[in-house]
């Protein structure tokens, strides 16, 4: 493995070395907290796993992380989970993410591109002065800390506006994208029970208006403890009756007041599906993300001041949060609200163009779209200020790199990382000093130990193992909404290794130090980095009364695609004709996501399950990857051996 591919597809110059903020780091670090001077990335990311105290104490000092009240030391108690980070310590993650507007009043903070793709900006002074004003209408609402905030929004400056006021009050933010439909929502929103809701008319996408009303009344009446419903009039109509108006909550002239909260107070709540039950409501704190997403975004993204940072993403992926998140470097974020692929294959590099984009963050779906496509971004774009792509939601297949290096630049940074929704982060990726291999991914992230275990805890080197991470990173979640003994939080993370984060995903770490992810380990459905339980799905397509029951697997192709079948069983007299198709898809479009509509729908004789009664998806999906059956499953574990034949069969015909 770690010989496959011996020469660097790129390599930084010795002057892109220097000037990195994480070279600088390194030799500041090593003066002030003991990091070695010597050795590189390689060795100040042992000092950073190693010295967990000293690096992160060195991380707040870097980016002048101001406390309104000193921490007694670094990490109170260090067990996984439940770390205990800077106790003692009160801060505000807004005040943080608009300290530019201090010193560049009039630069833009955000730059807002709809499917015009004509960029329109919002100024840092202007940004600051809307959060004011949304921040003391939110207190006179009666919002106080740790109410919940949500928004039903798409990727639009108002949705940055109210996640800052939200978080200036210490109030928690949680959001999804309005092509999901009411159900997904409300398995969400209810969850945590928000005091305001945020929310657009409609949203326009591929050229077409797409009315959200009715889905707004629905979430209304079933969303019992809000207070307070703000219209943002995306299409133009009215505020329906009850509703105020997003102008007239944004309109006064007023400093944010930041309230100083715990650094483990939670800012957001964010959504992961497990294979049952409601999505996990992962909640994460405001000093551990402004801690997390400093030096993510500041070292290894290399952002600063004089970037653009463009990552294609909706509100209801954690990439979105992540991409707000550049503010608190002093970047200008790049809002894109809109088809990815509209009007045509081409459309990211156009917005990457006309934005002056430096860091251009997209999926490896899209990049293998482009390829597939014939698309010529330096052809047919000039991508002159972009120094990085970064590509996350699935690993990008070695074609990938190589399309990137011929198609965009040959002296380009191609940063594939990947991380989770869980800790809103990398776990591995982008390191602006190290080279780039093809199919693999740079390097660990600081302070963050990563491993690949077998099933027995022993470490691997050029060998596929679980994704481990064996210190805490201040990300991690503080807890899931509504598990108030933890087990879930234990379960999904604890159970197979005690106190070791295992993710979920398979991984290489070679002997050269970089990092190849293998896809997810479990059954969760990862569809262009949005994942959804499969246990969503079963619920909207079981309703209909012609499907007995169902099985959806989502399985990574070696070509970099992700192909998700759904297999029904249908109630005797029932057929699989294009009327029953039609209302399967129609059914996941508007009850979920159109994003998980799957890509073929194939009847079978029945649905395997454990002796338990658990659907068998692990085992499906190893199956449709290939594996023989006696390695796939224990048979002594299935209700009925026979029924994984036809699955086998499957695999067998499509190779």
């Amino acid at each position: 493995m770690s010989t496959a591919n011996p020469q660097p597809l790129w390599r930084p110059d010795p002057q892109r070395i220097a000037q990195a903020q994480i070279t600088k780091f390194q030799t500041w670090a090593a003066e002030h907290h003991g990091a070695p001077a010597l050795g590189g990335y390689p060795a100040l990311h042992r000092w950073s796993v190693d010295e967990l105290e000293a690096f992160w104490k060195a991380v707040t000092e870097w980016f002048d992380v101001r406390f309104t009240s000193p921490y007694a030391r670094v990490l109170g108690d260090r067990s996984m989970p439940g770390a205990e980070w800077f106790p003692g310590a009160t801060l505000n993650y807004a005040e943080h993410a608009l300290r530019a507007a201090g010193t560049r009043a009039d630069e833009p903070a955000l730059l807002h591109v709809d499917e015009t793709h004509e960029p329109r900006p919002v100024t840092w002074s202007e940004l600051r002065r809307q959060v004011g004003s949304l921040a003391a209408e939110l207190r006179a609402l009666g919002v106080r800390p740790g109410d919940r905030i949500s928004g039903y929004l798409p990727n639009i400056p108002e949705a940055v506006v109210a996640l800052l006021a939200t978080a200036a009050v210490g109030a928690v933010w949680t959001s999804c994208a309005p092509d999901f439909g009411a159900r997904s929502v409300l398995d969400r929103f209810q969850q945590v029970e928000p005091v305001v809701l945020f929310t657009v008319d409609g949203y326009r996408y591929g050229g077409k208006e797409h009315d959200r009303s009715d889905v707004v009344a629905e979430l209304r009446r079933e969303l019992p403890t809000l207070r307070a419903v703000v219209h943002i009039p995306l299409l133009g109509t009215e505020a329906p009756e009850g509703a105020l108006e997003w102008s007239g909550l944004t309109s006064a002239d007023v400093a944010p007041v930041f309230e100083p909260v715990p650094f483990d107070h939670p800012l957001w709540v964010l959504y992961s599906s497990g294979t049952t039950g409601l999505p996990k409501a992962i909640v994460q704190s405001q000093g551990g993300i402004l801690v997390e997403h400093l030096k993510q975004l500041g070292l290894h993204c290399d952002l600063g001041p004089g970037d653009r940072f463009f990552w294609y993403t909706s509100t209801g992926w954690m990439m979105w949060n992540f991409l707000v998140s550049g503010l608190l470097t002093g970047t200008t974020i790049i809002l894109y609200d809109g088809s990815p692929g509209y009007p045509d294959t081409g459309a990211q590099w156009r917005i990457a163009e006309r934005t002056g984009a430096t860091l251009f963050g997209t999926s490896a779906a899209y990049v293998m779209a482009c390829r597939k496509a014939g698309v010529h971004p330096s052809r047919d774009f000039d991508l002159s200020t972009v120094q990085c792509v970064a590509t996350t939601g699935s690993p990008l297949p070695p074609d990938g790199f190589r399309w990137l290096h011929d198609e965009v630049r040959e002296d380009l940074w191609i940063a594939s990382v990947s991380g989770g929704t869980d800790v809103c982060s990398c776990f591995a990726g982008a390191v602006p000093t190290l080279p780039v291999h093809i199919g693999e991914l740079q390097a660990p992230c600081l302070g963050t130990d990563l491993q690949s275990w077998d099933p027995n805890g022993t470490p691997l080197i050029d060998e596929v193992g679980e994704l481990v991470v064996t210190n805490p990173m201040p990300s991690m979640p503080i807890h899931f909404w509504n598990d108030p003994d933890g087990s879930r939080y234990h379960d999904s993370y604890f159970a197979m290794y005690p106190g070791v984060w295992r993710h979920g995903d398979w991984i290489t770490l070679t002997s050269r130090g970089s990092v190849i992810i293998h896809g997810r380990s479990d059954s969760t459905l990862n569809r262009q980095g949005v994942r959804m339980g499969s246990a969503d799905i079963y619920e909207a397509v079981e309703r209909l009364p012609e499907i007995k029951e169902s099985l959806v697997i989502g399985v990574e192709q070696p070509d970099g695609g992700y192909w998700m079948p759904l297999f029904v069983q249908l109630t005797p007299g029932a057929a699989l004709d294009d009327a029953l198709l039609g209302r399967i898809k129609g059914t996941i479009r508007e009850q979920l996501s159109p994003r998980h509509v799957p890509d073929e729908v194939i009847e079978v004789p029945g649905i395997p399950h454990t002796l338990t009664g658990k659907r068998i998806e692990v085992p499906v999906k190893r199956l449709l990857q290939g594996t023989p059956l006696d390695k796939a499953v224990n048979p002594g574990s299935v209700d009925d051996l026979d029924l994984l034949r036809f699955y086998e069969e499957l695999a067998r015909k499509r190779a």
